[in-house]
């Protein structure tokens, strides 16, 4: 079977029993959307707008596209680095069945509700049914006791729902007076696959609230808002979710047994990131790398969608953005940090350290 990226894994045979189960080993579990798809929607029947398995992306670390949308690596990549493990494959990768280190659901475009870009994306439901088939797959590869012992250590990664609001938004499809009732069921839907993994076994999820919309380039270009300022009325929407999302992880603290989470402060972080570059090492927080229109905010990186012009810059590691929608790699790699090894200001009530050592 071929490994992705075998220089950056730690175990080089497939069979050896010893790299299997490591001693203390804890595996990691992804699901998600683009931010953290590491190349299923390479196999799956989709369009272009949900791929990115061509250049520029993966120019800075692989330097080739791997399917990631961004000039490297992606939040989990850095992760798995961070716990110790290879760099975790995406579940649909041909003859994938490496699971004990855990494993990626993430597609591009996904989103919480199944009517989210619907037979275009593996939706967060039918992430959770493919967990299911890997935990079958691990009892009968390693027998129950210690499958259920490597699915209760590991750590569940999920960030999921921007989908869900962007396609509304630009849509102009949701009325203020309707947003809590939407907001409950994405979160809704967010809590029940949570419940999903806790029924399978698992205990120890880590999970990012939304971002600011207003903030992100194809949004503000969109909207006709300016560079230097981020529109209220779109984060507004963020805001919502992750207060109703804050509320419900606490509930199902108190309703499942064993839960473990970790919330990541997304919406502030990127906030100030965003608006306040220099203060990271970054230049530019309001024009994306790639793309083109104003502040390269038409989501055309790469020629192969809609619009075929773009612009490339010469240094993504100067920019928030790579694309209009998504981070650069050093935005990756700054916010995978925080999540690690953060204070409970920003990742509580345990950072991703603490629980994987749980």
């Amino acid at each position: 079977m071929i490994i992705l990226d075998p220089t950056l894994c730690l175990c080089k045979e497939d069979d050896d029993d010893m790299c299997l189960l490591r001693k203390h080993h804890a595996a990691l579990f992804v699901f998600g959307d683009s931010l953290f798809d590491v190349g299923n929607n390479n196999y799956i029947n989709t369009t272009t707008d949900f791929q990115s398995n061509y250049p520029p992306y993966g120019q800075t670390c692989f330097n080739y596209p791997s399917g990631r949308f961004s000039d490297g690596r992606v939040l989990p990549d850095f992760i798995a680095e961070y716990a110790k493990l290879p760099l975790i494959q995406p579940y649909l990768f041909p003859g994938n069945q490496r699971y004990s280190d855990g494993v990626n659901f993430a597609s591009a475009g996904a989103g919480a509700l199944l009517e989210t870009y619907q037979g275009l994306v593996v939706d967060l439901k039918s992430q959770l049914s493919n967990f299911q088939k890997v935990s079958k797959v691990l009892k009968q590869k390693l027998g129950e006791t210690e499958a259920k012992t490597l699915v209760a250590k590991a750590v569940y990664l999920i960030n999921i729902g921007s989908n869900d609001y962007l396609v509304p938004l630009s849509q102009n499809s949701i009325s203020s007076s309707s947003h809590e009732k939407y907001v409950g069921m994405v979160v809704g839907n967010i809590s029940n696959v949570i419940k999903g993994i806790h029924k399978v076994g698992g205990r120890k999820v880590a999970i990012l609230n939304q971002p600011p919309f207003g903030c992100v380039v194809s949004v503000k270009t969109m909207l006709n808002g300016s560079k230097g300022s981020c529109l209220e009325e779109p984060s507004s929407l963020a805001k919502l979710h992750n207060n109703f999302l804050s509320q419900e992880l606490q509930k199902l603290n108190t309703q499942l047994k064993g839960f473990k989470y970790s919330y990541f402060d997304y919406y502030n972080w990127a906030f100030d990131v965003i608006n306040h570059p220099s203060k990271y090492g970054f230049k530019e927080g309001g024009v994306a790398c790639c793309g083109s229109g104003p502040y390269n905010g038409y989501y055309s990186c790469g020629g192969k969608r809609a619009s075929k012009d773009y612009d490339l810059c010469k240094n993504p590691s100067d920019y928030v953005f790579f694309d209009s929608v998504h981070p650069t790699e050093g935005v990756n790699k700054l916010f995978s940090q925080i999540m690690w090894s953060g204070n409970q200001t920003f990742t509580g009530p345990y950072n991703l350290k603490t629980l994987f050592e749980a």
